[in-house]
């Protein structure tokens, strides 16, 4: 395993492509969101996706939401119209999980099956630099059931050697995204965190 150390803001060119290489290779990756640190491999690697689980000691059972660079790329993913998307474009980037229905060419191994597929486009320059290329897993980097890793050293500490890289960049705000559920047609709220002032605002207009 190799730690990096990052710039938040500005994120220096070759720290990332490190990043890349690792993601290209079915590697797997610690990084930094605007919630608090995630584990990310590429979605079209089913290995490097069950590297994930494993790590984790997630439930098979348990679909995975993944991270996207801009929200052009959602239509690459899911299926949206166009009164969606524009309420999309008011929200993110941001702390939000977006659960939308999927389309027909997303791995098994994502979505478990389902006809739904979980998206994020973090307030982070650098998740959506590592999902530039392809998307990337976006699941909190601790065991499953214990508390959500703020740093990289609780990152670390939780899931010991097993991960080919981790990103620090310095604490994250620590509070899990917001899960909003579009596929319906009042968007419903399946989990309250980060952004719901903005959230509650924009429902009220």
């Amino acid at each position: 395993m190799k730690v990096i150390r990052i710039n938040g803001k500005s994120p220096e060119k070759k720290k990332i492509g490190e990043a890349l290489d690792v993601l290209r290779n079915g590697g797997t990756v610690v990084y930094p969101t605007d919630t608090v640190y995630g584990l990310g491999a590429n979605i079209y690697q089913e290995k490097a996706v069950y590297d994930v689980y494993r790590m984790k000691q997630r439930s098979q059972n348990k679909p995975i939401s993944i991270c996207l660079s801009k929200t052009e790329d959602i239509k690459m993913v899911a299926q949206i119209d166009q009164q969606t998307e524009e309420f999309i474009h008011n929200i993110l980037p941001g702390p939000y999980t977006l659960i939308l229905n999927r389309r027909d060419d997303i791995p098994f191994w994502i979505t478990l099956g389902t006809d739904k597929i979980g998206i994020r486009i973090p307030d982070n320059v650098i998740c959506r630099e590592l999902s530039m290329e392809s998307p990337i897993t976006t699941t909190s980097a601790n065991i499953s059931g214990h508390p959500s890793p703020k740093s990289a050293q609780e990152a670390q500490e939780e899931l010991d050697d097993y991960p080919d890289m981790i990103i620090d960049s310095g604490p994250c705000p620590g509070v899990s995204s917001t899960v909003l559920d579009l596929t319906v047609t009042t968007p419903r709220i399946l989990r309250e965190g980060a952004g719901m002032e903005k959230l509650l605002r924009l429902q009220g207009d």
